[in-house]
């Protein structure tokens, strides 16, 4: 392990290499600072299964602003983790600890927004009151507020690129210039333990109508953001642009589901607290009733759980105005390298908080990130849990990855409503 100020100097280094290619570059998703790619996803342990980072790294470079956190120092965190790019779509184990430095997806992919000169959107609904959300009461927003996490930013031609996340109180600054004031904004170095159990991470280029459909979007979900506090908003770029970052902070009356195919060729699909609908039964239905296996924050013992379902039919909890959803399957376990982990929701080393899902049939291989646990209701309180919330879902076509995903959350199934 180099010494602590070699380190510093490398990630410095590295953070000034990929702000330079920022500054020539279209935004976009970054392996590491010199290897751009359309897209990415990433997956990372939870403490139970591979705890701490990989190739004996340890946190301590906080290049987003904090201090390694106590947890960090024993076995009550995982940043191992594993990914796949437009460019190697099967999933292979990543070194280090994811986010901690620009050496990763996923550092790589946010220091040249944090660490650079782009127009920026952070949203959470789990700030943690840094930044406070003044229309939120307490430490989260809750229902009606979206359920939904994550970074956007783009350049003066309106070019840009996202990173969806699952983690809670990050990211919680757009730019070094705004940091928290209270908290740390790397992932190891925020007083929420939001590292000791599965979380997911998935970035996608963007083009300039891409942008705009995504802030519609976000809007159509009451995503949880500020525009008028720059540290998680810095408004620019086109005039439409600007129009729709304006039109976020508010909870939506919409009870209508946005569904736009991206340049990328992936669908994103936005849904409205206001529909109150399960999830991922929406997901299936706008994707043409295809069956679904999908690992979330899934507590088997809450009445809210919603069950796997093997048939396809719309539930009772459901609007007419939609599709037909297919049968969705609750993955509650999964396994990498022959290490089995779970993939419940719950307290402790061993769940999942990843939002993650892939199609089991119909014509096309989707691999699925979202905002959005399955849990809510089939039937009788349709406003329940997550039913009632909003939140994104990117759709991706692509055999490969959905192979590799679907075998990573390949384990044990919820047991079946029908």
């Amino acid at each position: 392990m180099p010494s602590q100020p070699t380190w510093r100097r490398a990630c410095l280094s590295l953070a000034l290499a990929a702000a330079a290619l920022q500054s020539h570059a279209a935004p976009s998703p970054l392996l590491d600072p010199s290897h751009p790619v359309n897209w990415w996803f990433a997956f990372k342990f939870n403490a139970a299964s591979f705890p701490g980072c990989g190739n004996s790294a340890q946190v301590n470079s906080c290049q987003f602003g904090g201090s390694p956190q106590s947890y960090a120092s024993g076995k009550s965190f995982s940043q191992q983790y594993v990914y796949a790019s437009s460019s190697q779509p099967s999933l292979s184990q990543g070194g280090g600890c994811v986010g901690d430095t620009p050496a990763d997806p996923v550092g790589a992919t946010f220091s040249q927004i944090y660490n650079g000169a782009l127009n920026y959107v952070v949203w959470n609904d789990q700030f943690y009151d840094d930044p406070a959300i003044p229309s939120c009461s307490g430490n989260a927003c809750n229902a009606p507020w979206g359920h939904s996490k994550g970074v956007l930013a783009w350049d003066e031609q309106g070019n840009g690129v996202v990173m969806q996340v699952s983690t809670p109180s990050w990211p919680a600054s757009g730019n070094a210039h705004y940091p928290r004031t209270s908290d740390g904004n790397t992932l190891g170095c925020v007083a929420d333990n939001d590292v000791e159990v599965s979380q997911h991470f998935f970035s996608l280029k963007l083009s300039h109508d891409d942008v705009l459909a995504l802030l519609q979007g976000l809007a159509n979900a009451s995503a949880v953001t500020d525009p008028g506090n720059p540290q998680i908003v810095r408004n620019g770029g086109p005039a439409d642009i600007q129009a729709a970052v304006g039109q976020l902070g508010q909870q939506s009356a919409s009870a209508t589901p946005q569904v736009s195919k991206l340049s990328s060729g992936v669908t994103l699909i936005s849904k409205p607290s206001a529909l109150q609908v399960p999830p991922w039964q929406l997901v299936s239905a706008e994707l043409g009733g295809i069956p679904l296996r999908a690992a979330t924050w899934w507590e088997a013992s809450k009445s809210y759980a919603i069950p796997s379902t093997t048939q396809s039919g719309a539930p009772a909890c459901w609007d007419s105005g939609l599709p037909t959803p297919g049968p969705v399957a609750i993955a509650t376990s999964g396994s990498w390298g022959g290490q089995t982990f779970s993939l419940k929701g719950g307290l402790g080393k061993n769940f999942n908080h990843a939002k993650i899902g892939v199609s089991t049939g119909g014509g096309t291989a989707y691999a699925i990130f979202g905002d959005m646990n399955q849990e809510g209701a089939l039937s009788g309180n349709c406003a329940s849990a997550q039913n009632g919330r909003g939140g994104l879902f990117f759709a991706l076509p692509n055999a490969a990855l959905a192979q590799s995903v679907a075998k990573l959350i390949g384990g044990a199934t919820a047991a079946s409503a029908r």
